[in-house]
């Protein structure tokens, strides 16, 4: 029987059929000679469990609604991961099934928003926590994040929020920056929100892709207070490769809360709704996914290894090993190039595919770094390490970090 760590070995990339399918900024949308490190995205097939149970449900012959909350074997799979692996006691009725962690934010952004309010954000953060908040008509106020060390100014906190604030918007672990968030930092974000009357958005997307020796904490767990104000997302498409299935959900304080969900989305009139084969995924992800994940990540902090000690071999290059996630937030100041300048020539002289530290991507807080997935196999990073290295030699003489 073959071993699920064979799966992740460089001669398990099927790169054909990754540039037939694979989008998103990745290897279907660049020419062959290219080596997208952009979307986090793996490079690996699903795991056999995964696919199994679509086949079957498939044989089955029937492709029905389902209730607009979810399946009721998705609620419950999805509950009962939260009780076992994050320690987030839950019961199905708390649980909303979503096209993905996306949607669920705009989602809940609709839900808690008015035009005008206010959310408090990291910076840098992905960029789809500044779309959710101004698409339901809200204002970003940054919280901001020192990129050097990845500790978040919590103090800003008191100087920023108003009378029109309304949620704080967390991402744990932390893309790009690739941080797991401590107890004291969740406690301290929890607490406040609490004493302000705030609400909290928590994306635990990538909860499952912890490096240890550091552990994923839900911040719902810590306190029945902070708990009843919490709205937990999650999904499979880090942790699973299920980008393309689009199946999550939204773990809210109570189960009148998933009623307003449900009327809110239009799953009710079936103006929204989450595939049945993608919350068929879900649930085998789920619970029977859990050897391929933890051979998974033991794959990546490989990579991840690779990858930070090949950048900072580089002059000029520098790069804070990710505790949690399968990106890397490379800065390049020391370059004396500006990122997108520097993605520019990586993809032009090197051939390899970045994504430039920008407000559109990440906000002002990234400027001067790339980013960089290592979701991939030894020999596709160690030949874009390669790459990368010769061609920033063509670069001229760095100059020192600012």
């Amino acid at each position: 029987m073959t071993s699920t760590a064979s799966l992740f070995s460089s001669d398990e990339v099927d790169l054909p059929r990754l540039r037939e399918r694979a989008y998103g900024m990745r290897w279907a949308t660049h020419p062959h000679d290219v080596i997208p490190l952009t979307a986090a995205e793996p490079d690996f097939a699903i795991a056999t469990p995964i696919r199994d149970a679509v086949k079957d449900y498939l044989d089955g012959g029937l492709l029905s609604y389902a209730p607009a909350q979810g399946l009721p074997e998705f609620r419950a799979a999805a509950a009962t991961m939260l009780t076992q692996r994050r320690g987030l006691r839950s019961e199905p009725d708390r649980i909303f099934a979503t096209d993905g962690v996306a949607s669920a934010m705009h989602l809940v952004a609709r839900l808690v928003l008015g035009s005008g309010d206010e959310v408090i954000i990291f910076d840098p953060v992905d960029f789809l926590f500044k779309r959710c908040v101004e698409a339901a008509g809200g204002r970003v106020l940054h919280c901001p994040i020192d990129t050097s060390s990845g500790a978040l100014d919590l103090d800003a906190l008191h100087r920023i929020v108003t009378d029109r604030t309304r949620m704080i918007a967390i991402c744990n672990p932390l893309n790009p920056v690739g941080r797991v968030l401590s107890h004291a930092e969740l406690e301290i974000l929890g607490t406040f929100a609490v004493e302000h009357g705030l609400w909290l958005m928590a994306d635990e997307v990538w909860s499952d892709i912890v490096y240890a020796p550091r552990r994923h904490i839900s911040i719902a767990t810590l306190s029945p207070e902070i708990a009843a104000r919490t709205l937990t997302l999650m999904g499979t498409s880090k942790s699973f490769g299920l980008s393309g299935v689009r199946a999550g959900f939204i773990h809210a304080p109570s189960a009148d809360m998933v009623e307003r969900l449900a009327e809110l989305s239009g799953a009710r009139v079936t103006a929204y709704g989450v595939s049945t084969l993608a919350q068929v995924a879900a649930v085998a992800a789920w619970t029977e996914g859990h050897a391929w994940l933890q051979d998974f990540l033991r794959h990546l902090e490989r990579m991840r290894d690779l990858l930070v000690e090949g950048l900072n071999a580089i002059e000029g290059v520098s790069c804070r090993c990710p505790e949690g996630t399968y990106v890397a937030f490379v800065d390049v100041r020391g370059l004396g190039l500006d990122a997108e300048v520097f993605t520019e020539e990586l993809l032009r002289k090197a051939r390899v595919a970045v994504v430039p530290g920008t407000p559109r991507w990440f906000g002002p807080g990234a400027r001067g770094h790339v980013r960089m997935c290592f979701a991939t196999s030894h020999a596709i990073l160690g030949e874009a390490l390669e790459r990368i290295h010769e061609t920033v030699q063509t670069l001229g003489r760095p100059h020192a970090s600012t």
